[in-house]
């Protein structure tokens, strides 16, 4: 992945002046929780306590699991000081924790446990929020919707579902195109910017359609990539209309349950108590979401055989976009077959199919999304999967 798209994930956010992120004993939590309205600019300790309790603080759905989790075996080895090299530094795995406000890696190689830790207070048991790496799960709930007939395709129309988008500059949008963010509507997303749609766009159902149908048309369908968080909302609310029901039953359903998740999940909904849009967030342990990385590298196979997603699914959904040759349907796309979901302050799942690896973070960083960090995350999969290349699948 190009160093200088990837802060496209989201846009720079200044938060206040912001030490190290604190151990917190999780007991402590509802001591240090804030308000919803004002996440994006929580204290430190705020954003390590809210983080693993958005049930606490924000509208949530459960994710229920199932009972039988999908086997993590572990044989750890020593990574901690495995270097992370960029252009202009290097620095270990262990400094990197630090830097970043790590509260958890894990690190799964050919479906073993090689390196897993905890820190801010975190263990197996805690969830995290996930921003932006809900998109790519909804990416996979996309996939199982057509596997299971409610969509025909990704080249249908977007206002066959969601009618209110009729008469807009949705009328020729597809919903590969809003999974590839390529609708051609005018969006901007500048957070530093109080003209930009994204500090002006308002997020309840019925407000976003009126909101987004409003707009303008910049380019045609599928021509230019342009990162709009709003449209992966209409992709939940899409989803929510074909299947007619929860994100939050479905992913149960489909995936949670079936494929053995571990521990119940919370999907976080928007402000109004309304749908798990494409773009809220998870909030779900550390091996779940490692369990999600190797339920993509399956290609949503179960362990009885049952394919969730259709033949294929996978690789379509990580083919390069027209204008963009980086992202994929809601997946950022790296070299040699990779793929990654990714949220703002430090969140992912990179996925490694050749290598047989996965490798999923929780972080509790500083800044929401500048270039260096996002060179630095990646470099740090990429670290791993140097560390690791010589060891061949088991048989």
């Amino acid at each position: 992945m190009k160093d200088t798209l990837i802060a496209a994930v989201a846009v720079f956010l200044v938060v206040p002046a912001w030490a190290d992120a604190p151990y917190i004993d999780p007991a402590d939590d509802e001591k240090h929780l804030g308000e919803h309205a004002k996440e994006l600019f929580w204290t430190p300790e705020q954003q390590v306590a809210g983080y693993r309790n958005m049930d606490k603080v924000a509208p949530t759905r459960p994710v229920p699991a199932g009972g039988n989790p999908y086997p993590l075996p572990v044989e750890l080895q020593d990574l901690g000081s495995v270097e992370i090299t960029t252009d202009d530094r290097k620095i270990a795995v262990d400094a990197f924790v630090r830097e970043g406000n790590v509260a958890g890696l894990i690190v799964v190689k050919n479906g073993t446990v090689v390196y897993e830790r905890y820190e801010l207070g975190n263990t197996t048991e805690s969830r995290w929020l996930s921003y932006s790496v809900a998109k790519s799960v909804t990416s996979l709930l996309v996939g199982a919707a057509i596997k299971d007939g409610y969509i025909e395709s990704v080249d249908e129309a977007v206002t066959d579902y969601l009618p209110r988008l009729r008469d807009s500059s949705y009328d020729d949008a597809t919903l590969r195109q809003l999974l590839q963010m390529s609708s051609g509507v005018e969006w901007t997303e500048v957070y530093d910017d109080l003209q930009s749609d994204i500090n002006n766009v308002t997020w309840p159902t019925l407000e976003l359609y009126e909101y987004l149908r409003n707009k303008p048309r910049a380019a045609a369908p599928g021509v230019r990539y342009n990162y709009n968080t709003a449209e992966t909302n209409l992709v939940g609310t899409l989803l929510r209309s074909a299947i007619g029901n929860n994100l939050s039953t479905y992913l149960s359903e489909k995936i949670w349950k079936p494929f053995g998740m571990e521990y119940d999940a919370y999907w976080v909904l928007s402000e109004d108590g309304g749908g798990e849009f494409g773009g809220s967030s998870l909030n779900a342990t550390l091996r779940d979401y490692a369990r999600i990385g190797l339920f993509a590298m399956r290609n949503g196979v179960l362990r009885n055989g049952e394919a969730v997603l259709p033949d294929g699914w996978m690789a379509e959904s990580t083919m390069p976009s027209a204008d963009f040759a980086e992202y994929g349907y809601l997946w950022w796309l790296h070299d040699n077959g990779a793929h990654a979901a990714a949220g703002i302050f430090g969140q992912g799942i990179y996925i490694n199919p050749k290598e047989q690896l996965v490798v999923a973070i929780h972080s509790a960083r500083e800044h929401a999304s500048r270039p260096q960090d996002w060179v630095l995350q990646n470099a740090l999969y990429e670290a791993f999967r140097l560390a690791l290349q010589d060891q061949g699948e088991k048989p």
